[in-house]
């Protein structure tokens, strides 16, 4: 098993820390922050979807979303988003400066209940760390379940 950087044992720590986030970015997963990125990545590659066209995506519908700030939005004929925010900002836990709006998209299929949400801040974690956060945190999204939902 190859040891960890002290860089990577403090982002773990960061990450594990519920300072920033309620419940913290790892939730309940018991793998290291490099084990999650690499899983989701492999699943990423394997459904043909890079990290920066999937962010990109998630970054268009909040900005069609947060023109009606509250209210639903059609996106195409098959989804609607709304946006809602609250009072703040959130840190990216990376050691870089970067803060982020305290605002969630929901985006539903128009025809049934299916429907994922993300924060401003999980674009970001994607684009730039390939960090789709780690299961049972309170805003991880299963990389499939946001493909299917938003392309």
């Amino acid at each position: 098993m190859k040891k960890k950087s002290p860089d990577t044992q403090k982002l773990q720590e960061i990450l594990h820390s519920s300072k920033l986030v309620r419940g913290s970015f790892l939730g309940t997963d018991r793998r290291g922050v490099l084990e999650i990125i690499d899983a989701d990545a492999a699943e990423m590659a394997r459904l043909g979807v890079g990290p920066e066209v999937l962010a990109g995506r998630m970054q268009e519908i909040t900005d069609l979303a947060q023109k009606s700030l509250g209210n639903w939005v059609k996106i195409d004929n098959k989804r609607q988003a709304m946006t809602q925010e609250a009072r703040g900002n959130l840190v990216c836990p990376w050691p870089h400066p970067a803060k982020f709006a305290k605002r969630v998209t929901t985006v539903k299929m128009i025809d049934s209940d299916k429907s994922i949400q993300w924060a401003d801040l999980n674009i970001h974690l994607i684009a730039k760390h390939g960090f789709f956060e780690g299961r049972g945190s309170a805003f991880r999204i299963e990389p499939a379940e946001l493909i299917d939902m938003i392309f």
